[in-house]
């Protein structure tokens, strides 16, 4: 009986750089454990897509090749340690905690990437201690992937995390921010919001903003709104407060949709001419706000946003998200031929939310 898999790994060995590959690819479809070392090999091969149909294979056969892979990580080839901390990086578990921590310290970035995002796959407390460091790398890549890494393991990285935030180096608490916001931990918003009160950076402050919004705590509310009278961090503020999705938002974001009080400064954006204000995209982010929050107080407004070219797509997209609610207050504009956009904007809004001709509505 013909052994296809042992037809397969001979095939690896074959002098014509595409047979190998093919050879390669079903061996992964096949997701044999006999294949791991001949595929292991293959990340030697001087062909690049041969080496790149061995690491996609040795993927595909998952749990069986962790052992085994583990043990590249530490050869002499800067190169094959790559593709083993590449594969590693899509089916890593605790077998390979501890060559993956030292593989944090590898003077190859792209190595250092590919384990952090190994780790944080593991999600071993373990690896809490080596990461932090790793918010400082040179290359943006490796921090953001032991940014990423460090929200995984959750809660048992929230004490280093914070700790970070009083950090000298400024991308450190940049990055400590982000992990806290993907982490969406509680423990984190009175911290965060002394990070956006007081660091002396403002690209900290304005992640400090998001990652509240992430972890979407009421808490932090009345604070965001007070932090809607700097011009710098309006939009995101807003974007945030409607993540969090708390109704006591929706007054405030109805103001800034019709434009009531707005700032006494805007600036305009760059590479638009003079025509288009930070303020209309502040305006645009609340009309999705409004929509993502779901309060029918909103719909009045929203409707009025949709005389505005720059506010009519986000106002119809949340309009649509009311459904038959929003119908009463959409049909008037359909006796308003003026203005093709916003009828086409009015029709497409009213089929959204289910709304047929002759006063039929779509039931959901």
């Amino acid at each position: 009986m013909t052994d296809t898999v042992m037809e397969q790994i001979a095939a690896l060995k074959d002098q014509d750089w595409a047979i190998r590959g093919e050879a390669a690819g079903l061996l992964g479809t096949f997701k044999d454990p006999r294949a791991v070392g001949p595929l292991l090999s293959l990340l030697r091969d001087q062909d690049r897509s041969v080496r790149e149909a061995a690491i996609d294979a040795l993927r595909s056969i998952g749990a069986p090749a962790v052992d085994a892979v583990g043990t590249y990580l530490t050869a002499p080839d800067l190169s094959v340690q790559e593709s083993a901390s590449a594969i590693l990086a899509a089916i890593a578990d605790e077998r390979v905690l501890v060559p993956l921590i030292a593989s944090l310290h590898s003077e190859d970035w792209i190595v250092r990437m590919h384990a952090a995002k190994a780790l944080g796959r593991v999600r071993n407390a373990g690896a809490i201690e080596p990461l932090i460091p790793l918010l400082q790398d040179k290359v943006k890549a490796v921090r953001e992937e032991a940014a990423a890494a460090l929200a995984a393991i959750g809660d048992a990285a929230i004490p280093s995390l914070l700790n970070a935030l009083q950090h000298e180096d400024w991308l450190v608490r940049l990055h400590a921010v982000e992990s806290l916001g993907k982490a969406r931990s509680k423990q984190a918003v009175n911290p965060l919001l002394s990070v956006l009160f007081n660091d002396r950076d403002s690209a900290v402050r304005e992640d400090a903003v998001r990652a509240l919004g992430e972890i979407g705590n009421s808490q932090a509310v009345e604070h965001l709104l007070m932090v809607l009278r700097e011009p710098a961090l309006r939009t995101v503020t807003v974007e945030a407060l409607g993540r969090i999705g708390d109704r006591r938002a929706v007054p405030t974001l109805i103001d800034i949709v019709t434009g009531i009080d707005p700032p006494a400064s805007t600036r305009t954006v760059a590479g638009c001419g003079d025509q288009w204000a930070e303020e209309l995209i502040t305006q645009g982010a609340a009309a999705r706000a409004l929509g993502t929050i779901g309060d029918e107080t909103a719909i009045s407004a929203l409707v009025a946003a949709l005389n505005r070219t720059a506010t009519r797509a986000d106002a119809a997209a949340s309009l649509a998200k009311f459904g038959a609610k929003a119908v009463p207050f959409l049909l008037p504009l359909l006796n308003d031929p003026r203005d093709e956009n916003l009828l086409f904007h009015v029709r497409e809004t009213l089929a959204a939310a289910g709304w047929r001709p002759h006063g039929k509505l779509r039931t959901r």
